[in-house]
Parts: C-alpha cells; structure tokens; sequence
C-alpha cells in the first residue's frame, strides 16, 4: 500500500493533475470516480496504472478486477494519498492513469463542432456531452481554447472524452476538414445578434457550427471559416448566451432537422 504523498507515483500524477505541458510530454491524463473508470475500461483505452482505496464499493471492485485482468498495474493507497492525488471533494475510491487516444473523425463527417476560444473547463466539459449526446461526429478545438484533458473538463465530460472525436488543430487544419473534403461542409457560426435565425437554416446538409468563447466570442479566423452566420433570437434582451446553452441549442435543432430522434 501507498502511504506516502511524496511517492514517485503520486507525484508524478499530481503533475499529470495540475500541468496541461505534463500532459503533453507524458500523453496521458486521470480520470476519476466509478463511472469514469468503468467507461474508459468498457471503451478499451490503455491505461497505465489504477489506484483505489478500501473505499471502493463493489461496482468499483469489479472494475478493478477488470483492470488486473488486463496487466495493468493496480496499487491500493490510503484514504491520505487518494484525497492528496484528488482533484475532486469526495473521491470515490478509484483513479486511473490512461494513455492518450484520437478517436479517428469518419470520412466525410456531415456533423462537426468547432469552438473558438472556449476557456472555461466547466463549459467546455458541458459542450463535449452535449455533442456526443447529439450525435456530433467530431470537435475540433481551435487555438485558444482550454485543455481538453485537463481534471474540469474530464468530469464535465461524463465519459464524452471515450466516445467522441476530439481533435485541437490550427485554422489551416480546420479549413481543411471542413472544405477540401468529397463532400465539403457548410460552415455556420454562432453570433449573438447578427445572421440568420437557427430555425430558419438548413442542417439537413453536412454542416459545422463555430461557438465562440464566453468573453471574446468567436475570433478573426473563425469569421474567415465561415459560410454564413446564425443567431439564436433572444426577446427577453439579453446580451449573449453561456457558450454551452448557444451550443445545446444548436447542435439538438440539428438533430430536430434531420429527424435523429432514436425514438421515432
């Protein structure tokens, strides 16, 4: 058992925890809690090394017997380490170290999300479940936008990080997905006041919608990149919407269009 917070193996993961250049070099990231760790397990991604604590409950163990199954190594700490190794306020009893994986973006994707900016971890978590909830084939992150492996955002994910292409690349990448493809997408971004209303604007068609950041909104390029813009009308007067609600929207008037809904 790990006793020690200055061990080699919690410090590291501390790193890994608090340092977006750590996660860069070590291409990997955590993930913590049952739900978390029972996903990535299920999704097949390679992890490095699982920690748990006499916390973890049975759901829990069973995932860890899982992990043992595929060589990984396992090491139980104490309840001192599991809190000091922790970014979250009740941790759960389970932590894993995994590698980092691209999800390959299908050929002639007709659904993409692009976010220009996005800084905040909490709504950036939120933007990646709701698209892997629509159906989105893939997010590309613009410069700018906070790391997408970093402990907020994971946790805001709710497992979108295993089931969706996510992919940071520079505009010259982007224009490249979205124009030179067989079947080039229309380009929509999201403005608070100007362009088309939502409901007006044809996603039956391969399309992606730019959302701009919470502060600066959406940036010189992302004007470049785009076709044509949306707005999404709001009487009450407000000035703009949080970056996660103009996406929700968005991305579910797609799924509306094109008739997606699974219960149909």
């Amino acid at each position: 058992m790990i006793t020690s917070v200055h061990n080699s193996k919690i410090q590291a993961i501390r790193k890994l925890q608090t340092q977006a250049k750590y996660r860069r070099e070590e291409q990997a990231f955590v993930v913590e809690g049952v739900r978390l760790a029972e996903e990535a397990l299920q999704g097949g991604w390679e992890a490095e090394l699982v920690l748990f604590t006499d916390l973890l409950d049975e759901r829990g163990k069973a995932i860890l017997g899982g992990f043992t199954a595929r060589a990984v190594p396992v090491e139980q700490v104490s309840e001192t380490v599991m809190k000091a190794v922790s970014e979250t306020d009740t941790p759960q009893g389970i932590l894993v170290v995994l590698r980092v994986q691209l999800l390959p973006i299908p050929v002639n994707a007709n659904f993409i999300l692009i976010l220009d900016g996005v800084r905040d971890p909490g709504n950036l978590g939120t933007i990646l479940r709701t698209a892997a909830a629509a159906g989105v084939q893939a997010v590309l992150l613009g410069p700018g936008c906070v790391d997408v492996l970093s402990p907020k955002v994971v946790r805001a994910g709710m497992g979108a990080h295993f089931r969706l292409p996510i992919q940071g690349l520079g505009w010259d990448g982007i224009d490249r997905i979205c124009k030179n493809s067989k079947s080039p997408l229309q380009v929509y971004l999201a403005d608070s006041t100007a362009g088309i209303p939502y409901t007006q604007v044809d996603m039956k068609s391969p399309v992606a919608l730019i959302i701009g950041g919470e502060a600066a909104g959406a940036g010189f390029e992302s004007g470049l990149l785009a076709d044509k813009k949306v707005h999404i009308p709001m009487p009450g007067g407000s000035e703009s919407l949080n970056a996660a609600v103009a996406t929700s929207i968005l991305v579910f008037e797609v799924v509306r269009q094109r008739g997606m809904n699974k219960f149909n």
